[in-house]
């Protein structure tokens, strides 16, 4: 199943420079018929350099997507990547530290499209059958679209079980996907006038392991996954509300 500020851990190139090189251009004289920079223009400039190193690392982090997703974090260097996009084996490696920072990167931007997606299930929703008919829809999309990348967040999932450096990075994934099913999940229960009878770790663990089984049945070409995927919410879903 699936964060727009940069990660904790990551490096924002380039803005240390645009600060250094606007702190110099204040502190020297304006030439002759210039007026003298104002903290707010410097301000400015600053962050306008900040957003550009943003916007060019969730470049970099897209078209690094798929071959992560293809191949996996363990199978995966950052000279590979590079080989398998537009961009210099250089380029990554002057936006992001390492392989760990990057895959964490691809990671977020996914999982924040995925979210948004989810999202506009309790927007849209009018009743609640048609919050699980729109919940299946966007899960079967999640199946036939984003399998590959669904195993890469999985996969980076596993390697914070032994790799310090993910894990703050992946609990707070893992926050944002519980807090979206939760959001689901109320906008169901509102609908249905019923309470849910469990809290928001033990719905996000039943989903979750729904979708984890899906994704791991649709990479081994299995048969049928979909309408599994469906009976199983169908399933589910009225029993994590209080009966009638």
């Amino acid at each position: 199943m699936t964060l727009t500020s940069t990660p904790p851990t990551a490096r924002r190139p380039g803005a240390e420079r645009a600060v250094s090189s606007s702190a110099a251009d204040t502190g020297s004289a304006p030439a002759t018929g210039q007026a003298p920079a104002t903290g707010s223009a410097t301000a400015g400039a600053t962050f306008a350099a900040a957003d550009k190193v943003a916007a060019r690392r969730d470049e970099l982090a897209t078209a690094a997507l798929r071959t992560l997703a293809e191949r996996g974090y363990a199978n995966t260097s950052l000279r590979e990547i590079a080989q398998n996009s537009a961009f210099s084996h250089g380029v990554l490696h002057y936006y992001f530290a390492d392989k760990t920072e990057l895959i964490i990167h691809c990671v977020r931007l996914y999982k924040t499209r995925c979210v948004r997606r989810y999202d506009d299930i309790t927007a849209l929703a009018t009743s609640a059958e048609d919050v699980v008919r729109r919940f299946l829809d966007a899960l079967t999309l999640t199946l036939r679209r984003d399998a590959h990348e669904q195993r890469l967040w999985y996969d980076l999932r596993a390697q914070s079980l032994f790799d310090p450096s993910f894990r703050d990075d992946v609990a707070a994934i893992d926050d944002q996907l519980r807090a979206m099913v939760w959001r689901i999940l109320g906008c169901y229960a509102e609908f249905s006038g019923r309470p849910p009878v469990v809290d928001p770790p033990t719905a996000y663990a039943l989903l979750d392991g729904i979708v984890f089984h899906g994704v791991q049945a649709r990479l081994a070409g299995a048969d049928g996954v979909e309408q599994t995927l469906e009976r199983q919410i169908q399933l589910l879903m009225p029993r994590l509300l209080a009966e009638s």
